[in-house]
């Protein structure tokens, strides 16, 4: 697959100042309902007015639903998924989808996920289109820009994506990135925005990034300390409710305010660093996800030695999103969760 850039049809339907609309009365389906977004999403929008009804989709259904909340059983990896979501999205009257059925980790079993995540978001689509959803909203990271050297201090939304293709984790989401955003091609008479966000941090998320830095020492590449930005958990959904009562097609960053140092990071959270050289550090972390101990493959080394930090100024002006909480307090809030966590191990240790 090339290397593309955004399309330049997204960022000039984005910017424009009569783009982002507020509308009522609207019937939203989730898929991922379960997920910690899509939990989470629910219980923000059961609390709006503008929200009539909230379609839930998902292999199992949340923990939690009010009274606005209908759950439908689903798995995207299952034959007849894209004739079954035509039939709920037709008869819910779903105006509004937003896609969650994506991995937050890497994973093993990379089959079973391009199924989900590349074949999973065609026939979403597919369903949207046979139905007449006029709006879907997808998530997507700031992980897929790529770690690279030649990275300027801040990556917009123009820049491409230049995550490791070879990576089933990123490659599967491009794919249906890419997917989402012809969904919303003008002329189409309907709307695509996908909100890119950056790591998601906070005391409940819990990913590949959460146990990497919950690791006592955490690996390092030797001589190089990246600057890493964050997003609080509680801004995150707060994006996307924003992304679902607005109208505001195209592609946005979602970050939190200000970066920190890897090392600092580290520092801040009561850990340790081990730096390690690259080859070695590299070497380490392959061995380490092929014996399935790892969180991530050892691609994902570019990240702790390179540069991957993205600009949320478009989100603010178009999309109206600020974040409440920095990258600092993101981290300090994970921080604090981890310190509870620690006690209750050495609690619940055995004498």
């Amino acid at each position: 697959m090339s290397h593309e850039t955004t399309p330049s049809h997204s960022i000039e339907r984005a910017s424009s100042p009569l783009a982002s609309r507020p509308y009522n009365h609207a019937v939203v389906a989730i898929t991922g309902a379960a997920s910690f977004l899509g939990a989470n999403l629910i219980g923000m929008l059961e609390q709006d007015e503008s929200i009539e009804r909230i379609v839930c989709l998902d292999a199992k259904a949340p923990a939690k639903l009010g009274n606005k909340a209908r759950a439908y059983e689903f798995d995207l990896t299952q034959a007849g998924a894209e004739e079954r979501l035509t039939e709920v999205f037709a008869a819910e009257r779903v105006d509004t989808l937003v896609h969650f059925a994506f991995l937050p980790s890497p994973t093993h079993t990379t089959a079973w996920a391009h199924e989900l995540e590349s074949v999973g978001t065609m026939q979403v689509l597919n369903a949207c289109r046979r139905s007449k959803v006029r709006k879907v909203v997808t998530w997507s990271q700031t992980l897929l820009y790529g770690a690279h050297p030649t990275n300027p201090n801040f990556l917009s939304e123009r820049h491409p994506l230049r995550a490791p293709r070879m990576e089933p984790f990123f490659t599967d989401k491009i794919q249906a990135e890419q997917d989402v955003l012809r969904f919303g091609q003008p002329g189409k008479g309907r709307i695509a925005t996908v909100l890119r966000t950056a790591p998601i941090l906070g005391p409940s998320v819990e990913s590949f990034l959460t146990r990497y830095l919950s690791r006592r020492l955490v690996p390092t590449v030797l001589g190089f300390d990246p600057l890493w930005q964050f997003l609080h958990e509680a801004d995150a959904v707060a994006a996307f409710r924003l992304a679902v009562v607005r109208d505001a097609p195209g592609i946005f960053n979602i970050t939190g305010d200000g970066v920190l140092p890897l090392h600092t990071v580290i520092r801040l959270i009561g850990r340790q660093a081990a730096p390690l050289p690259r080859s070695l550090a590299r070497a380490v972390a392959g061995a380490a996800w092929l014996a399935q101990v790892g969180e991530a493959p050892p691609s994902f080394c570019d990240y702790i030695q390179y540069l991957c930090v993205a600009d949320g100024a478009l989100a603010e002006r178009v999309l109206g999103f600020t974040p409440e909480y920095t990258s600092r307090e993101a981290v300090g809030d994970f921080a604090n969760a981890q310190r509870l966590r620690d006690a209750r191990l050495l609690t619940e240790s055995p004498a």
